[in-house]
C-alpha cells in the first residue's frame, strides 16, 4: 500500500490525476474503473486539464463505472451516466462507445448484473479502479452486511446513504432507493486501485478501512487484500491515521510533479 499525504482537496485531486495519467501513459488502452460522488470531481477536472493542456489522450481507453441508480435513464440529470458525461467525458477525447455504466432502466436485475459482469470480463478486467469511501466504509454501493458481495448486484440503499445523496436531487423523495453496483471481486481484481478520501468526517473510517479487521461490516476493509493500493488523502482525512500509524504515510512532495 502507498499512502499519500496531501495538504488539501486540490492537492489530493492533483496527486490522483498524476497517478491515473501515469497509468494511461504506460498503457494507452487502459480499462479504467470510475467512481461518482463529490470526491472524484477534482480528479476529473484535473484530467480534463491534462488532456487540454498537456495532450494526455484517452482515445484508446475503456471505462467501466461502479454503479448506477435503478430507474434512471442516461439522459436523466441525476443519473451517474449524466454525471460522468458532464464531469469528465465531455472534456476528453474518449470514444463514447468505450464508456460503460450499468443500465439503470433495465428492470431485469439478474440479466443486467450478468451483462455487466460479462462486459468487465470481456475487457480483460480493470487496469486501474478509482474509488471513493463512504461514511460507513462502503465502496461503490457495497454497503455493510454479513458477507462481502462478490458480483455485480442490485442493492437496496441504506437510509444513511439515501440521506447523504438526496442533496443531489431536487426533492428528497426523488432519490432512488435501489442501485446497481459492481461487486468486490471485480474491484479487488483490478491491477491497481486508487482510493481518494477527503475531509474530517472520513478520518475514523479511513483508519478502520486501512488498519482494522477485514470485515464485511466495513466493506472497504477488503482493500487491505489488494495487490496494489494507492491511497490519496488530505490532511483532515488522514488525521486518525497520522495519530495512530504515522510511519505509514508518504508525503507527496510537490503534487504538481507528474508521476511518470
Amino acid at each position: 500500500m502507498n499512502l499519500y499525504y496531501t495538504e488539501n482537496y486540490r492537492e489530493m485531486s492533483r496527486k490522483a490525476a498524476n497517478l491515473l495519467a501515469a497509468q494511461v501513459a504506460r498503457k494507452p488502452d487502459s480499462v479504467l474503473g470510475l467512481a461518482t460522488g463529490s470526491t472524484p470531481v477534482g480528479l476529473y477536472a484535473a484530467l480534463q486539464e491534462d488532456h487540454q493542456t498537456r495532450g494526455l489522450s484517452f482515445a484508446a481507453c475503456r471505462t467501466v463505472n461502479l454503479d448506477e441508480y435503478c430507474g434512471l435513464a442516461p439522459e436523466d440529470p441525476q443519473s451517474y451516466a449524466y454525471f460522468m458525461q458532464k464531469m469528465l467525458f465531455s472534456g476528453l477525447d474518449i470514444e463514447p462507445g468505450n464508456t460503460h455504466l450499468p443500465d439503470g432502466k433495465n428492470p431485469d436485475a439478474q440479466a443486467e448484473c450478468s451483462r455487466y459482469e460479462r462486459l468487465i470480463a470481456s475487457l480483460g478486467g480493470i487496469d486501474l479502479q478509482v474509488l471513493g469511501l463512504g461514511h460507513n466504509g462502503h465502496i461503490g454501493f457495497n454497503e455493510p452486511s454479513d458477507a462481502f458481495p462478490v458480483e455485480t448486484h442490485r442493492v437496496k440503499l441504506t437510509a444513511r446513504t439515501i440521506a447523504a445523496n438526496a442533496r443531489f436531487f431536487p426533492k428528497a423523495e426523488a432519490m432512488p432507493k435501489y442501485a446497481y453496483t459492481v461487486g468486490l471481486r471485480a474491484i479487488l481484481q483490478a491491477k491497481r486501485i486508487l482510493l481518494l478520501v477527503s475531509g474530517t468526517e472520513k478520518a475514523e473510517i479511513l483508519e478502520r478501512v486501512l488498519f482494522g479487521p477485514v470485515t464485511p461490516q466495513v466493506p472497504g476493509s477488503i482493500l487491505q487484500l489488494a495487490s496494489h493500493l494507492d491511497v490519496c488523502a488530505d490532511a483532515e482525512a488522514l488525521s486518525a491515521v497520522l495519530r495512530k500509524h504515522p510511519e505509514t504515510v508518504q508525503d507527496t512532495g510537490n503534487p504538481e510533479k507528474t508521476d511518470r
